[in-house]
């Protein structure tokens, strides 16, 4: 079915001083599938693993120092943090319009998760019911994808500028199961609009979106929630922008928690107001025992 191959294809330091991002394979169905991680770190048994899924036309390299802050406190809060690789730079995720080759040809994206999930229990004996996603743009839509497909294998997952397909450009078969999920979107945002549309982006046609609210409650109401989410503010980290950043939840006990972080100017970028990778940690962190 699939084999490990190429281990430590590629040893490169970056992020820190100590750290040691590998580059390693999965032969998945006959195709290459890439993964990095840092080898460096020491976890112990029972350690939490996130996938962290770079952008469309991405690649996981040049991604992963976005999470250099995350990354630094692996060891100390016993994480192992995954970066994969979407194949030829894209994913096959639920965007029915996608041109991208990924998505043209169907890739078994479940088979290449389940196998780095296997891979790493085998490498680090992770909790496999600790295992989270969270990604940016496309990564955000394979996140997504993750969260309705793997329900059994994906404890919450973290969307970055994504928002839902809409109905007619949706090609995941759901297996609606409620999961804690998070969404953080830019009410600026031309690529992902925040009041849903078509996506725009070179090089690919990936079609329409669902709006913000529209994906925030199609995940509420899986979980069981109704009426308004509670509001509050997220710390305002840089006072040089004009960004300010909403954030409303739904969080009831014996419920999953659903919320949405509003960036009110936000645009198709990360924020400097706080880490988003660290602010998606205290999310998962929440979920666990749940």
């Amino acid at each position: 079915m699939f084999k490990y191959i190429f281990p430590a294809l590629l040893l490169i330091s970056c992020l820190s001083a100590h750290a040691q991002l590998v580059s390693d394979s999965l032969l998945i169905e006959s195709r290459h599938r890439v993964f990095v991680y840092d080898k460096s770190v020491k976890v112990k048994p029972g350690a939490s693993l996130i996938f962290i899924l770079h952008g469309s036309g991405g690649e996981p390299m040049g991604f992963a120092p976005r999470a250099a802050k995350l990354q630094a406190k692996a060891e100390a809060e016993n994480l192992v943090l995954v970066y994969p690789a979407g194949y030829k730079k894209y994913w096959n995720e639920c965007r029915k319009a996608s041109t991208a080759i990924a998505n043209k040809e169907n890739l078994n994206e479940e088979a290449f998760f389940s196998a780095m999930i296997d891979f790493f229990s085998d490498q680090y004996k992770i909790n496999k019911a600790q295992v989270f996603a969270t990604g940016f743009s496309g990564g955000g839509h394979m996140s997504y994808k993750l969260a309705l497909t793997m329900p059994d294998k994906i404890k919450a997952i973290s969307a970055i500028v994504a928002n839902m397909p809409t109905d007619e450009n949706m090609d995941c078969a759901a297996l609606n199961v409620p999961l804690p999920v998070m969404i953080t979107n830019g009410t600026a945002d031309e690529t992902n609009p925040y009041n849903g549309g078509e996506v725009k982006t070179a090089g690919v046609t990936l079609g329409h979106v669902r709006a913000t609210d529209q994906s925030f409650q199609y995940w509420a109401k899986l979980d069981g929630y109704d009426g308004m989410p509670v509001k509050s503010m997220m710390p305002d980290g840089d006072k040089n922008n004009n960004i300010t950043v909403e954030k409303y939840t739904y969080q009831k006990k014996g419920k999953p928690e659903v919320t949405l972080l509003k960036v009110i100017n936000g645009k198709h970028e990360f924020l400097t107001d706080f880490d988003i990778f660290e602010e998606t940690w205290a999310f998962f962190k929440r979920q666990m025992g749940k």
